[in-house]
């Protein structure tokens, strides 16, 4: 039986995204979520599957959660011992839950310029 198309060695097409005359065979077809589309696009339009365009596709196990935590009471207080330093030093904690031990140091200088 004979091929009902002829072979296309010389056929000539343009690029369905650039719109750029190019040998028929040297377009290749867009591929989008893993599907062939008739798009046809040329060596420098076509760009391979994303593979973010494939979110969700596949089952994905993230726990966030810890089964049975239990709380670290040994370390507890001196974790949560936090000194917050602005206004323009200390602490200004209306409800007194961290307490406030940070003291502010400085000194002057003088400078001089030689002439």
């Amino acid at each position: 039986m004979t091929n009902r198309f002829a072979s296309g060695r010389n056929a000539l097409a343009e690029c369905d995204v650039c719109g750029f005359r190019y040998r028929l065979r040297e377009l290749k077809p867009l591929v989008v979520k893993n599907t062939v589309t008739a798009i046809l696009a040329c060596p420098e339009c076509w760009n391979p599957d994303q593979p973010q365009l494939m979110l969700g596709m596949y089952p994905v196990n993230d726990p966030q959660a810890i089964r049975n935590p239990r709380p670290d009471f040994g370390g507890y207080p001196q974790s949560r011992n936090i000194q917050w330093g602005w206004n323009p030093v200390g602490l200004d904690d209306p409800f007194g839950l961290t307490p406030d031990t940070l003291e502010a140091t400085g000194a002057v200088g003088q400078v001089t310029v030689e002439t």
